[in-house]
């Protein structure tokens, strides 16, 4: 998939667990884990917002294209 997720980085960089985002942003913690795992075929605006608010990043930081080639 040419979408890269890198919320492991984000996580990383603000030393902050999934289940602490989790609990924060309202969201279950498998439901992280798949979009942290690149397995989420779709992110909802709402929930990107919410994990920016927290993490104090850009969409940008999250989520990187990278061509196929």
């Amino acid at each position: 998939m040419p979408i890269i997720v890198n919320l492991d980085v984000m996580l990383a960089k603000r030393k902050m667990r999934l289940s602490d985002l989790s609990n924060r942003i309202g969201l279950t913690l498998p439901n992280l884990s798949i979009l942290k795992t690149g397995k989420a075929k779709a992110i909802r605006f709402s929930t990107l917002e919410a994990i920016c608010e927290v993490l104090d990043c850009q969409p940008g930081d999250l989520l990187e294209y990278v061509s196929e080639e």
